[in-house]
């Protein structure tokens, strides 16, 4: 079923029932379009589909807010189980621009199998009257085939990645030198292809067993691990991470990664770049919550394939607000936009020669309260058809430019982040 307005609200109903374990959650999956979000214990299948919303342009946070809303307000729902993702639930993909070709969507799964830490359980959701019964669990999948791909030698739009992106980050460091703005992240694109009927579910599993401090998720094609949590709201809780200031990891050299480490900490160029990010998240998020509250300082968070600073926030949330709502609120941020936010996106779309997509948008899940879990949707890849019976992959990474950057440098940041999505993916 697909759904275009608010005022067009299915009745749903949702049953959830308590499971005694929780299967493995990626063998469930459909192999050939798998909706996950996954991190360690912690996670949800969906198999099938309920309900489809989609939406466009620049009111498409607000859109979709509202839409749910009204949904969830007339949702009968059944659920004893009681936890962070129980009850009527349904992930999420949000495009970067409002611009973009790329739909934005919400996905309410037919069933959705979920686990927290040492609980477990399962939801049905039943549409305009249908008859519910009791949710079963379906059987697990056997593994498909993966014939992996290579990303470098396919023809993008705009051209030559490597070219296009030195140019553009060299043109922006002169606009930041004339005073044009203060900060521009410029990502760049590569491409592949795999077979029609690959299984999905190889770079998903990749990802989650690699990344375990990041949330893996697969929805409507887009696949990625992100550090970077957006927004977490559960009982009235708000949460959120703050990445911005990168360094490549040595895993093989201690002294080397230390070294790494140390200078992404003391580097005065990262730390300009990661106050401008932590201070955009706290203008966005300050009308809409209570007591909002930082770490002191910045703490280096240490991922499989790079270095990043961070900063963690919490609050309290607002009583007319949602997660998404709050999604709506701060995004951009500075992280995958710049600094002032409109001048950043204005000249994005005059220095990179594609349409990001979903890549920096955000990636999630949301229920019926309103209470939910959004990343900014990094270290991903959107799988699309092709005309030839193939499918296309492109993938995408970005780095922070701002007074000083070295264009060359910043391309070597964009080689790092694009390392866990090329590695996923691969034979």
């Amino acid at each position: 079923m697909r759904v275009t307005s608010a005022s067009d609200v299915p009745q749903l109903r949702a049953v959830t029932r308590p499971l005694a374990s929780a299967p493995d959650l990626a063998s469930l999956a459909d192999p050939a379009d798998p909706l996950l979000w996954i991190r360690g214990d912690r996670g949800c299948v969906g198999v099938g589909v309920a309900l489809r919303l989609t939406f466009r342009g620049a009111d498409r946070f607000a859109e979709a807010a509202e839409a749910w809303r009204a949904i969830g307000a007339a949702a009968e729902v059944d659920d004893p189980v009681r936890l962070p993702g129980s009850g009527l639930v349904a992930l999420g993909a949000f495009a970067f621009e409002g611009r973009s070709t790329a739909e934005s969507v919400l996905v309410v799964p037919r069933l959705l199998v979920a686990q927290h830490r040492g609980s477990a359980w399962i939801t049905e959701v039943f549409v305009d009257g249908e008859a519910p019964r009791e949710p079963r669990v379906p059987d697990a999948l056997p593994a498909g085939r993966w014939d992996g791909t290579g990303f470098a030698p396919l023809p993008l739009p705009g051209g030559d990645s490597v070219a296009a992106y030195l140019e553009g980050a060299g043109e922006a460091v002169r606009r930041i030198a004339d005073g044009e703005l203060e900060k521009v992240v410029l990502a760049r694109q590569v491409a592949g292809e795999i077979a029609a009927d690959a299984d999905l579910r190889v770079p998903a599993r990749r990802l989650a067993e690699h990344y375990l401090d990041c949330w893996t998720y697969a929805v409507d094609g887009l696949i990625g691990a992100s550090p970077e949590t957006l927004i977490r709201s559960t009982g009235g809780a708000v949460s959120a991470r703050v990445l911005a200031g990168t360094r490549g990891r040595h895993p093989e050299d201690e002294r080397r990664d230390g070294r790494a480490r140390d200078e992404l900490l003391t580097s005065a160029k990262e730390h300009h770049e990661h106050a401008f990010a932590v201070q955009s998240v706290v203008t966005a998020l300050s009308p809409h919550v209570r007591d909002l509250r930082t770490s002191e300082e910045p703490f280096p968070l240490r991922l499989p394939n790079v270095w990043h600073l961070a900063t963690d926030l919490g609050a309290t949330i607002g009583a007319e607000s949602s997660a998404l709502a709050l999604v709506g609120a701060l995004h951009p941020t500075a992280a995958v936009a710049g600094t002032p936010t409109g001048a950043a996106v204005r000249t994005i779309a005059e220095l990179e020669p594609f349409d990001r997509g979903r890549y920096s948008g955000a990636a999630g899940w949301i229920d019926a309260a309103g209470d939910g879990e959004w990343v900014i949707a990094l270290r991903c890849a959107q799988v699309s058809e092709a005309s030839d019976g193939r499918r296309r992959v492109i993938a995408s990474a970005g780095g922070g430019i701002v007074e000083g950057s070295d264009p060359e440098r910043e391309f070597g940041e964009t080689v790092s982040k694009l390392r866990p999505i090329t590695e996923a993916f691969a034979a």
